[in-house]
């Protein structure tokens, strides 16, 4: 493999991490579509869906990880919450991962499609925080399991860890504080993407040098983009991410659709 390739799948993967630990992300939202659409437009020969999302899988596991630590200093790890969504989201992960081998490149796409255009509308949804700084803020344990399974089987066949729609569900319907969901989403990707990466490595989605190469630029950014989302403004957070959700699914869905 062209080392000009793994140099630029290093670079989406810097790019990716550091927006992954700023908005509590594991950086899917951001790099699936840039490790299957810049390198073709570089003149390589590009991945296919299956292996774009096995890549993505591994960054997306070394990102969340990275942000975790970042942020485990401090109030911002709402335990409860991740015991109860993680143990779903990875269920539905695994689920999710296995089954995506029998999926064409096609429905894969479209799965993605459907995830990101979820997150659109549930990013404008009005929020109602509770207290920022409240040690456990109250949430509903049954709709936070359901949400959280339901999100890892389609996370798992995509690849991704989910949290570009766990956050927009921790803010809009468990009302759950901005920072805290931004610190407790990462570390339920985190799990969720546990489950991602085995079943994409089971079924061989999973190109080892441009893992390896995103995986390596995971680690480096990923907590810097953590500790620079501990000083932001949070509409300001809130924004960032909803602009990359609703450019991310107007590109998946002009591609399936034309």
């Amino acid at each position: 493999m062209e080392w000009s390739l793994l140099l630029t799948v290093f670079a989406i993967g810097l790019v990716g991490s550091f927006v992954s630990g700023l908005v509590g992300i594991g950086g899917a939202i951001v790099n699936y579509p840039m490790v299957l659409y810049i390198p073709p437009l570089l003149g390589f020969a590009g991945f296919s869906a299956h292996a774009a999302a096995g890549i993505v899988a591994v960054q997306v596991f070394v990102a969340s990880f990275g942000g975790v630590w970042g942020y485990r200093k401090g109030n911002y790890l709402h335990k409860t919450l991740i015991v109860y969504m993680g143990i779903s989201i990875l269920i539905g992960s695994l689920l999710g991962g296995f089954g995506a081998s029998y999926l064409s490149e096609k429905v894969v796409n479209i799965v993605y499609g459907v995830l990101a255009l979820i997150a659109v509308v549930m990013m404008f949804i009005p929020t109602h925080e509770q207290t920022e700084g409240k040690d456990h803020p109250d949430f509903n344990k049954w709709v936070a399991s359901i949400s959280a399974f339901i999100v890892g089987i389609g996370a798992g066949i995509v690849g991704a860890g989910g949290a570009f729609l766990l956050v927009p569900i921790m803010l809009s319907i468990l009302h759950i504080p901005t920072r805290m969901t931004i610190a407790s989403s990462l570390a339920i990707t985190f799990i969720s993407s546990i489950g991602a990466v085995t079943g994409k490595l089971f079924s061989g989605d999973v190109p080892i040098m441009p893992a390896i190469a995103i995986g390596i630029a995971s680690i480096i950014t990923s907590q810097l983009g953590a500790e620079a989302g501990k000083k932001a403004n949070t509409n300001v957070l809130q924004t960032i991410l909803a602009v990359l959700i609703v450019g991310t699914a107007i590109k998946i869905w002009w591609d399936i659709l034309l």
